[in-house]
């Protein structure tokens, strides 16, 4: 299938993900690195978490995320785990 460049590097693929937004060349999703940015972590650390990625993917991802917050917020929501599921001592951990 044909990518979709929306950036320089977040792009969609149809057979990916159902076309949700990636890092071109990954399958990590502009998602997984607002969630990491959601958290606390500094766009400079992410790559630590990630490190297949560049910190200019990052800020790129980021970028992208701030740009286009309803549909990306639409996928973190959609991809949320329910409170009833996650277990107790993940709960726990999670503060």
């Amino acid at each position: 299938m044909t990518a979709q460049t929306t950036s320089r590097y977040v792009t969609r693929k149809p057979d990916v993900l159902q076309g949700e937004p990636i890092i071109a060349d990954t399958r990590t999703t502009v998602r997984a690195i607002v969630g990491l940015w959601r958290l606390g972590t500094s766009p400079e650390e992410i790559p630590t978490h990630l490190p297949h990625l560049t910190l200019a993917q990052v800020f790129d991802a980021l970028s992208f995320y701030l740009d286009n917050q309803a549909e990306i917020n639409d996928y973190i929501e959609r991809n949320r785990i329910p409170e009833e599921k996650i277990h107790p001592s993940v709960k726990a951990t999670l503060g």
